[in-house]
């Protein structure tokens, strides 16, 4: 059935993800009449699927990945139009967690930016090594940190060995993490070693920690595990394979 002209880009981005698991293989002509989309914009979303690992972009089309293994990621820009409705609901929701006497690590990210901007009137302290939520937490008039070190343009994050050693001078109660991908053997990973050895650091320097990921991650593995999948709780919208639940506490937070 052909689509309106309107849809918003995550959702032709489930589409044709959707179609390549039934098909394999799809073509930009077909693209472009299921989704009711012009050949520009199929191409641009392939071209931005091929970028996050999701697909294999070939001349006239895409072709399913062999395994689901992403060793890219799209940058901040495009990752802040995917799943934006789900974003906010665990935001919002990883917000309500947050006492006035926690101190707190927030990973960068684009799921943990619609918590930073949930946050409101609170009397914790905040430390993060997202350039964007430093000045969200600024504006708000928040007490925050942020961390020092090699500053990564495409994700707009603080990582690397200076950023680790930053670290290491705190203890959390609480950390607010995002991954690229979620596999019960492979754990919470990240395609960047400079990232994945932060994300580490914060795992364990945190009383608590919880991943902020929707439905997408789950399933997926990129080349950097950070952590076991037992060693924080998952915020996410909803839950694509009940079998996670006997290895670690999952939130959900869809609409009902």
């Amino acid at each position: 059935m052909k689509r309106s002209r309107n849809m918003l880009t995550q959702e032709r981005y489930q589409q044709i993800l959707q179609m390549l698991a039934r098909k394999r293989t799809v073509t930009v002509a077909e693209l472009t009449q299921t989704l009711g989309a012009s050949e520009a914009t199929v191409r641009r979303d392939l071209n931005a699927l091929h970028e996050m690992g999701r697909l294999n972009k070939v001349h006239g089309g895409a072709t399913a990945l062999s395994s689901p293994f992403a060793t890219s990621e799209a940058d901040v820009r495009t990752k802040s139009t995917l799943n934006v409705e789900e974003k906010v609901l665990i935001g919002r929701y990883a917000a309500t967690l947050i006492e006035d006497d926690d101190f707190v690590y927030i990973d960068a990210g684009s799921t943990t930016e619609k918590l930073v901007e949930a946050i409101t009137d609170s009397r914790a302290t905040f430390v993060t090594n997202g350039i964007a939520h430093a000045q969200h937490l600024a504006r708000k008039g928040l007490k925050s940190y942020i961390l020092g070190g090699e500053l990564k343009p495409a994700t707009e994050a603080v990582v690397g060995a200076v950023a680790a050693r930053n670290l290491q001078k705190y203890n959390f109660t609480k950390c607010f993490m995002g991954a690229n991908g979620i596999s019960a053997k492979a754990g919470f990973t990240t395609p960047d070693a400079e990232e994945g050895m932060l994300k580490s650091e914060a795992f364990g320097r945190s009383y608590m920690a919880y991943v902020l990921a929707d439905h997408t991650k789950f399933d997926w593995v990129s080349p950097v595990s950070f952590a076991p999948i037992d060693k924080a709780c998952i915020i996410t919208d909803y839950l694509p394979d009940e079998s996670y639940r006997s290895f670690t506490i999952i939130e959900e937070v869809s609409r009902k």
